[in-house]
Formats: C-alpha cells, sequence, structure tokens
C-alpha cells in the first residue's frame, strides 16, 4: 500500500520498519559518523576526550539498558550503578584470572555477568511493581555497595578496597591515548546502539512495550510476563555491565566502591527522563546534558563576571536538574528526544523524492 509519512512515501511495511524510515535522517546519520570517527579526533583535545567525549559515550551506553528497562518495559529501577559496578568488578577479576582473554571478550562477559545477576534481582518483579520494585532495585544497589567492599575476593585482597587497572590490548593494539580510547568506546556504543534498536523494533521489543502499556492485556494476548521483564532486565544489566566495565578500564583506570553509588543510579535515571523515556536518542541525549551541565555552571557566570564558588555551583546543579524533571514529566514526557523530533518535521522543507 503506498502511504505517506513524514513527508515520504512508503510502499511496504518493511521500509516503515527499517532502523531509518526516513532518507534525511540516514544521510544525516551517515554525517553525524564521519565527523565522530574523522572530524571530532582532529578537532578535540585530548583533554576533551578523556574528560568530556568518553564520559558521555558510557554513560550513554548505561542509560540505554536503563531506558529498555524503564522507558520500554515499564520496570522501574533504581540500581543501574550496581549493576556496573557487577560488570566492572567482573572485568577486573577475569583480567586477572585469565589474562589472556581479549578484552572485547572480557567485556561481553563482565556483561554476562551483570545480565545474571539483574535476572536475580529482576525476579521480584514477577509479583510486585511501582514503588515497590523501585524499593527491590534499591536494595540491589545497597547490597552491591556492601558486599564489594565487604569482600576481599573482589578486590584480589587489596588492603585499600580499591583496585588499578591493567593497560587494555587487544589485536596486537594498545590502547593507551584519548584517542584510542575514544575509538574504541565510540565503536562500541556504535553497535549497542545498533543491537538495542534491532531488539526493541523485534518481537522481544513489543512484548516489552505491551508489559509497559497494560501487562494484564498483554498476558491475555499471548505475552509471558516472566519472559518478557526477565529479557528486560537481562538485558538491561548486560548494558550496564558492559558500560560498568568501560568506565572502570577506559574512564577511571582505578577506583572504589564508591564510584558505583547511589548518586551514579540517579543521575542515570534523570538522563532517560530528561533525555526521554523509550527513545535511544533520548539516552545520548540525556547524556550529554548530565555531562555539559555541571561544565556550562561553571563557565557561564565567569562569561558574565559573577563570580560563584564550587559549593553553589553544586547546589544549582542540584536545582535546576531537579526542575527540569518535573518540567519534562508535566509538559513534554518524551524529553528532548520528542522535541528533537518535532523540530525535525518542521525543518523538512526540502523536496523529498517519491
Amino acid at each position: 500500500m503506498l502511504y505517506r509519512e513524514n513527508g515520504q512515501f512508503k510502499i511496504s511495511y518493511a521500509d516503515d520498519q527499517q532502523i531509518l524510515p526516513i532518507l534525511q535522517d540516514r544521510w544525516f546519520m551517515l554525517a553525524l559518523l564521519a565527523f565522530a570517527y574523522l572530524g571530532l579526533p582532529a578537532l578535540a583535545s585530548d583533554y576533551t576526550l578523556r574528560a568530556l567525549i568518553l564520559p558521555f559515550l558510557i554513560l550513554a551506553i548505561a542509560a540505554i539498558g536503563l531506558n529498555i528497562l524503564v522507558g520500554y518495559c515499564g520496570q522501574i529501577s533504581l540500581g543501574t550503578a550496581a549493576f556496573m559496578a557487577v560488570g566492572a568488578y567482573a572485568a577486573y577479576n577475569i583480567v586477572i584470572r585469565a589474562p589472556v582473554l581479549n578484552f572485547i571478550v572480557v567485556l561481553f562477559l563482565a556483561g554476562g555477568v551483570a545480565a545474571l545477576v539483574g535476572v536475580l534481582f529482576g525476579i521480584p518483579s514477577l509479583r510486585i511493581k511501582g514503588l515497590y520494585l523501585a524499593v527491590a532495585t534499591l536494595a540491589a544497589q545497597f547490597f552491591v555497595d556492601w558486599m564489594f567492599a565487604r569482600v576481599k575476593w573482589f578486590t584480589d585482597y587489596s588492603p585499600s578496597g580499591s583496585v588499578s587497572t591493567a593497560p587494555i590490548e587487544m589485536f596486537g593494539w594498545k590502547v593507551e591515548s584519548p584517542l584510542d580510547k575514544y575509538l574504541l568506546v565510540l565503536t562500541l556504543a556504535v553497535v549497542l546502539t545498533l543491537a538495542a534498536k534491532n531488539l526493541v523494533r523485534g518481537h522481544i521489543g513489543r512484548s516489552w512495550m505491551a508489559m509497559r502499556d497494560m501487562d494484564v492485556a498483554a498476558e491475555v494476548i499471548g505475552i509471558r510476563p516472566l519472559y518478557a521483564k526477565l529479557t528486560a532486565f537481562a538485558v538491561s544489566s548486560f548494558y550496564a555491565g558492559v558500560a560498568g566495565a568501560l568506565w572502570g578500564f577506559v574512564h577511571l583506570g582505578a577506583w572504589e566502591p564508591l564510584a558505583f553509588n547511589i548518586n551514579l543510579s540517579l543521575n542515570l535515571l534523570f538522563m532517560i527522563i530528561i533525555g526521554g523515556m523509550g527513545s535511544l536518542l533520548g539516552a545520548y541525549f540525556g547524556a550529554a546534558f548530565i555531562v555539559l551541565l555541571p561544565i556550562l555552571l561553571n563557565q557561564i557566570p565567569g562569561w558574565f563576571g559573577i563570580p560563584i564558588d564550587v559549593a553553589l555551583a553544586s547546589h544549582l546543579e542540584l536545582i535546576i536538574f531537579g526542575s527540569l524533571i518535573v518540567f519534562f514529566l508535566i509538559v513534554e514526557p518524551h524529553g528532548l528526544a520528542r522535541l528533537w523530533a518535532i523540530g525535525k518535521e518542521k525543518l523538512r522543507l526540502w523536496p523529498f523524492p517519491h
């Protein structure tokens, strides 16, 4: 059937179900990837790559995982940082106990361990939901914090409780410089985003969204809550585990259990609320916002000659986060991703091929 959507004619359901169904979006994405791989490394300094771009990409991967659970499946979680910690410590122990393994294999094994832990803590979602499920995932956060701080085996019996990572080397490539780390994380972010996009537009993604919209009706039409909810917890925790391993090995290099505390979990939740729940693009918008806002709060007053101390900037950051969360929940629940989509529709002024 021939029909028109966003200024473009579609002749089949397959055309509408492509990863990027709009032609201009495909060209824009190709241009963005070309800039990310070729332009940004030439323009950005080592400091920018290390302090801004790397945390942005890693947090975006974790936010994609949380968005799968909260935005697509409707299961509230306040313990994403706990699953990041599981991934980081799993990768650390795999590396020191099986140093011959390739780092990519280590990453995915760490994600698998986090997925198993996520399924374990996701079991209560079969009986409880809403606030009670949020409390259950919060318990996971506190339990994991306690476990990695008290059980010395996970830190290889380090006296201080902190761990340090070995240099990353794979396929004869020693990942040391900020540019090398950036290219590694960027490639993983692209692959994981494409994988998430394929998941959410397939059968399993439709089952997640059915559970989110009305779980009773979803069960009536044949969707198994056990399968849908636990797969959402598993996939979400896998992404969080991979992001945690990257956060520890690529961004921090050395960390202690407090590196994955409740504040990180809350920041990840803020990301998907501000960026847009139920949107992969929203994970990137939210991560960019969280990373850039503290820097802007430190720089903007100086541009206008207004002195501001660190404590006040920190308080302003919390105030702005809270205000924006309330604003988006009331005015635009789909966040920055929806505003971006509206802007694109209004700017589609050039002629389209028929």
